[in-house]
């Protein structure tokens, strides 16, 4: 059986810590490159100040587990690990740590610092029991733009270091504009988690999505011509794999609906839709006392802190079409917030490469531990290493996908999207590449696959294609012979 990657990283990794056996600098770093195969996926979650970070993860997770208040909490690089049980430990001074307590606050989760600033704390560890953590750790981090440097710098340093690999194997990246602040740290993403490869892991959300239309009910159309054009702005740079909008308020909402906000939603939508359209002419007067409606002022505060005001339209109007309970309003709120769409695309792009995002962290690390020794044997794992990094046809894919985006080919349209999809675009199951279902027999596999191998082998050898376009075709072929060799294993 041939060697997964994983495996070929382990190989390079155990080989240079024999070679560099009681070298105590190499030895840390080394272990470090070992334990980060074995540990689930690293996702950071990045953007400017108040573009909505901790509100995402929450949505992510399905739990109210971030703090969003602008605390000290938010200053701070965070990490969020699966736990039996809930538990905060701040690691500051250096060398120093200290459990931090769990409290809520006017119905809002934070972490209570105590006597610490956080300019002494290095980072936050939160181990949580969440099903979402269980393949996932998930980074919330400071605002790239924040108004103090340093707090910025926490950032920058963790997920682009000058002199080591990132912290982070993939990166969801928060707009609400596209400036040079943007698209000038996306470069720098994709220069520290894809070497040279490029972004291998970096999709963008323009989040806060239901504000772009202050809450009308058009907001999220508003917010989808939005994101196709940040889209069209970042694939001609190669910045982004993908963009999708998200209101992060309303699929936190969705995803913890209690019965008692389904009951008031029900009773707002029994409301006249003249006189509710008249409530909602602004938040202050949706929760104002003397404004007559069947639901109590503070229940009425409660769901626009939670849900905003499009998310209030939105449950309201799917309520009046025939949504008749929680779970199925949950469900629709949740789709409509544009969730649904980031986590699909988070499991195609991270979620079912996950080996191989890792192994190309740990892979450039290595590369640059061996950098720092000169001799015969630490050249031969450099170039074994580079060799891997270059050869391992899922990486191959991965930048393909990316420069799929920012380039153009000779390919109609359509057979475009069939190269994407060959090639993992929608996911990396084989029915997925071949465009089957799930339950379709081995035998269509089998053949659905060489038809592929056949197809894209004579359109790369097609006289009038330029050369990439040739080499996407090629990547295509042996995408399909790949899926042949594991239908044959």
């Amino acid at each position: 059986m041939t060697p997964s990657t994983l495996d070929r990283a382990r190989e390079l990794i155990d080989a240079t810590e024999t070679l560099c056996a009681g070298d105590r600098w190499a030895a840390e770093r080394l272990a470090d490159c070992s334990h980060r195969l074995e540990e689930p996926l690293r996702i950071a979650i990045a953007g400017s100040l108040k573009a909505g970070k901790s509100t995402l993860l929450n949505a992510m997770v399905g739990q109210d587990i971030a703090p969003t208040d602008a605390t000290e909490c938010t200053r701070v690089v965070t990490w969020y690990r699966r736990g039996i049980n809930p538990k905060v430990t701040a690691h500051y001074d250096g060398d120093r740590s200290a459990g931090i307590p769990v409290l809520r606050r006017n119905g809002h989760l934070t972490f209570d610092f105590g006597e610490l600033t956080a300019e002494r704390v290095d980072r936050l560890d939160v181990e949580w029991p969440a099903r979402a953590l269980r393949t996932t750790t998930i980074i919330d981090t400071p605002g790239t733009a924040s108004l103090s440097r340093d707090v910025s710098a926490l950032t920058v340093d963790m997920l682009t270091p000058d002199d080591a690999e990132s912290g982070a194997d993939a990166v969801v990246y928060l707009l609400r504009t596209l400036t040079n602040t943007d698209t000038s740290f996306l470069g720098r993403l994709g220069e520290s988690i894809g070497g040279d490869s490029g972004p291998l892991g970096v999709i963008g959300v323009v989040s806060r999505a239901d504000e772009i239309g202050a809450g009308r009910m058009d907001a999220m159309m508003s917010a989808k011509q939005v994101a196709a054009r940040f889209a069209a702005e970042l694939e001609r740079t190669g910045l982004c794999q993908a963009v999708v909008p998200v209101a992060g308020l309303l699929a936190l909402g969705a995803r913890t609906l209690r019965q008692v906000e389904f009951v008031a939603f029900e009773a707002l939508a029994a409301v006249s839709p003249e006189d509710l359209q008249l409530a909602m002419l602004s938040a202050d007067r949706f929760v104002r006392p003397e404004t007559q409606l069947p639901v109590e002022p503070q229940l009425r505060a409660e769901l626009l802190d939670r849900f905003g005001m499009y998310g209030i339209r939105l449950a309201v109007t799917l309520i009046r079409l025939g949504t008749s309970d929680s779970p199925t309003l949950a469900t629709e709120l949740v789709d409509r917030s544009g969730l649904t769409e980031l986590r699909q695309i988070i499991d195609v792009q991270f979620g079912q490469r996950a080996d191989q995002l890792k192994s190309h962290t740990a892979l450039i690390a290595l590369d640059r531990i061996l950098s720092h020794y000169d001799s015969a044997d630490t050249a031969a794992l450099r170039r074994a290493t580079s060799h891997l990094l270059a050869d391992t046809h899922g990486f191959t894919e991965l930048r393909l996908l990316g420069r799929l985006r920012a380039e153009e080919t000779a390919l109609p349209p359509a057979e475009r999207d069939e190269l994407q999809r060959i090639i993992g675009g929608q996911g990396t199951q084989p029915w997925a590449r071949l465009g089957l279902a799930p339950d379709d027999s081995i035998d269509l596999h089998r053949t659905t696959a060489t038809d592929e191998v056949r197809r894209w082998r004579t359109r790369a050898a097609h006289p009038l294609f330029d050369r990439p376009t040739s080499v996407a075709c090629t990547v295509a072929a042996r995408s399909a012979e790949g899926i042949l060799a594991e239908l044959d294993s």
